[in-house]
């Protein structure tokens, strides 16, 4: 009698599941990346914050590529106003004092986090001496949602070309975080736009995406989920190889208003 009993209470239409599994699986962690291809306003603000799934999200600005420039920041700060969120600065020209948060304390409890334009080769310089990428890439892991314009879009691509150096645009190996590469100001630098579609050809970069400013993708989990563009006339195209000859195709867009 009592071997029955505990079969009946151990079959599995009777055995309880662990709630701590139910709600990893039902509950996925989507890691999420928006670029834009250049020049944040609050249009792409908006529609940052709204990714973030949050009443009144931490968004923090990354200011590195252009040094921490004070106008920079400034005009963060600007865009901010009347937006339902809190905003935040995280500055990587800093001199150490005790009751400062290291940077993966202070990255890791963000709802959101921007990177802005620049120099994109001295940016990653400096958060690879600093750690910061490796905790990007937890804040990715996390959940995060991750966003930026121009060396903050190119920053999380396997690579494409930059300004960053004298004299010519260069290619960049960059973090990698989607492995594509990528082009930003897709359609105001025709320089750009020339060695990224010869450096694909060549194989010198993987196929990837291209964002004219003011157009933008959202990718979620690795892959394109979303291709949105402020208006009809800017753009995003998927760069590949057909044929052994470039292939540009133009992304539908959702126009965001």
């Amino acid at each position: 009698m009592l071997l029955l009993i505990t079969l009946v209470i151990c079959h599995p239409a009777h055995c309880q599941i662990s709630t701590s599994t139910v709600d990893s699986n039902s509950n996925p962690i989507k890691k999420t990346i928006f670029i834009y291809g250049g020049g944040l306003d609050k249009v792409w603000l908006s529609y940052i914050i709204s990714l973030t799934h949050k009443i009144n999200p931490r968004i923090c600005f990354i200011p590195t590529a252009a040094a921490d420039n004070e106008t920079t920041i400034n005009y963060w700060y600007a865009n901010c106003t009347d937006m339902p969120m809190r905003p935040y600065v995280l500055r990587s020209f800093i001199i150490s004092s005790p009751e400062q948060k290291t940077f993966e304390e202070t990255i890791l409890d963000f709802d959101a986090i921007i990177v802005g334009g620049g120099n994109t080769l001295n940016m990653l310089a400096i958060w690879r001496a600093q750690g910061i990428d490796s905790v990007l890439r937890k804040a990715y892991d996390k959940g995060i949602v991750l966003a930026g314009g121009s060396a903050g879009s190119l920053c999380w691509f396997t690579g494409g070309y930059t300004d960053s150096r004298p004299k010519e645009m260069t290619l960049l190996k960059c973090l990698g975080f989607l492995n594509y590469s990528h082009s930003p100001h897709y359609n105001v630098e025709p320089e750009r736009r020339l060695l990224y579609r010869q450096a694909v050809l060549d194989g010198k970069l993987r196929s990837g995406y291209a964002c004219d400013d003011m157009a933008g993708i959202l990718f979620i989990n690795g892959e394109m989920a979303k291709s949105v563009s402020e208006n009809l006339w800017n753009n995003n195209y998927f760069v590949s190889v057909k044929s052994k000859e470039i292939f540009e195709e133009k992304l539908p867009a959702e126009i965001l208003k």
